[in-house]
């Protein structure tokens, strides 16, 4: 198997499609590279002052991670929000729920002599499996080239379909296993049920990467936006971004009554 690539002006249909066979795909060069720029800017000093303070076996002792990103980098936002995310995300959720939100959002700098991630699922937070059913989808930004000697994300292509959530992708997959090799500005769509995690970084130099993860708007969310992100810089994002953020109704589920007695409307 191989890892499909679309330029940015392909059918988001094809995209899709793609997705639910193998459980990945990329479309290249997305974004201007002046956008992914100004998202490093905003990123260096949080990568700096708090990027190790995850470190471990899972995530590695050479690789810097940073969370509530939207209330350091105000520039993210267009790629949480960006149209084809939001198209593809519609195309791969909205069968199983009335809306989506961010499930979590992670800033990842892997530097030289990091080895492999474990693969693991994005969906593996999450204590059932539905067939059928996806309960998030995942959009890796490219924040810099991805190659395959800085660490570009490996993914298990086909791994979607199997039901047995066990960590046995290693050995299960292994011929299936490939980088998903993209310039800057690129993103990378993988399923909650595709097994992945980060590559081995045997360049001299880091690769950055933003991972924004979607799920059913009736899950609890895997990061708690609403203490991430202080109300009053939520304020300043748009409406789509606030949504996403989880500021928003699911049917009746995260309802509640003004100081006045009025229930609030979505």
């Amino acid at each position: 198997m191989s890892l499909k690539y679309f330029d940015a002006s392909a059918d988001t249909a094809d995209v899709i499609t793609a997705l639910q066979d193998d459980g990945a795909a990329v479309v290249n060069s997305v974004v201007d590279s002046k956008v992914v720029d100004a998202i490093l800017g905003e990123l260096r000093t949080p990568f700096d002052e708090v990027g190790r303070c995850d470190e471990s076996d899972f995530n590695g002792y050479k690789t810097l991670r940073v969370s509530g990103i939207l209330a350091i980098s105000p520039t993210s936002a267009e790629l949480v929000a960006h149209p084809r995310v939001m198209e593809v995300t519609d195309g791969i959720l909205l069968a199983h729920c009335i809306n989506y939100r961010i499930g979590s959002l992670t800033a990842i700098e892997i530097h030289p002599g990091e080895t492999d991630q474990s693969l693991h699922l994005d969906d593996g937070i999450y204590p059932v499996r539905m067939p059928g059913m996806q309960l998030q989808i995942s959009a890796m930004w490219a924040l810099e080239d991805f190659t395959e000697e800085n660490g570009a994300t490996r993914v298990a292509l086909g791994s979607h379909r199997d039901s047995n959530i066990s960590n046995t992708a290693e050995v299960q997959y292994e011929n299936n296993i490939v980088q998903a090799v993209m310039p800057k500005g690129s993103v990378l769509f993988y399923l909650g049920t595709t097994w992945h995690g980060g590559g081995a970084n045997r360049s001299d130099k880091p690769r950055a990467g933003l991972i924004n993860t979607y799920a059913l708007g009736w899950l609890r969310q895997e990061e708690n936006q609403y203490l991430n992100v202080p109300r009053e810089i939520a304020e300043q994002h748009s409406e789509i971004i606030q949504r996403l953020m989880g500021y928003q109704l699911h049917g009746i589920m995260g309802v509640f009554q003004n100081p006045d007695g009025s229930w609030f409307e979505n």
